[in-house]
C-alpha cells in the first residue's frame, strides 16, 4: 500500500498538520490549510481530522483533495562542523554555516493562488 503514495521527508517528529500540508504543497498557505483542517476536509490514518496543530509521526497517511501522502522521518546527516572541536573549528576557515550546507534540499515551488 505504501508503495504508490507520495513520501513526504521531515528531519524532525512530530510535525504539525497546517505545517505538512504547507510542504507538501498541498495548500497555498498556512492560512488555507487551517480552514481546510477545521472544516474538516482532511483525513488522517483515514480519519476526519479537525486539530489544526495535530501531531503528525513518521508512516502517518495524509489525505486531502483527492491526494494521499505518507510521512518519512529522514535522518538529518552530521555535518563536518559538528565532529570538529572548537579548536579545531577555529582553525578550519573552508567551514560554512549549516544553513549554507544544507544544498541537498531543495523546496519545491508553492502551488499559485487561483481566484
Amino acid at each position: 500500500m505504501s508503495s504508490n503514495l507520495a513520501l513526504i521527508d521531515i528531519s524532525t517528529q512530530p510535525i504539525e498538520l497546517c505545517k505538512l500540508l504547507k510542504i507538501a504543497n498541498m495548500v497555498s498557505g498556512g492560512g488555507e490549510a487551517k480552514i481546510v483542517i477545521s472544516e474538516g476536509y482532511v483525513l488522517l490514518n483515514n480519519e476526519v481530522e479537525f486539530q489544526k496543530r495535530k501531531k503528525v509521526y513518521h508512516d502517518d497517511i495524509i489525505e486531502f483533495n483527492g491526494e494521499t501522502i505518507q510521512v518519512n522521518l529522514a535522518k538529518a546527516s552530521k555535518t563536518t562542523q559538528t565532529s570538529l572541536t572548537p579548536a579545531k573549528a577555529k582553525n578550519n576557515t573552508n567551514l560554512k554555516p549549516k544553513a549554507a550546507q544544507s544544498t541537498d534540499i531543495v523546496r519545491a515551488k508553492r502551488k499559485p493562488i487561483s481566484f
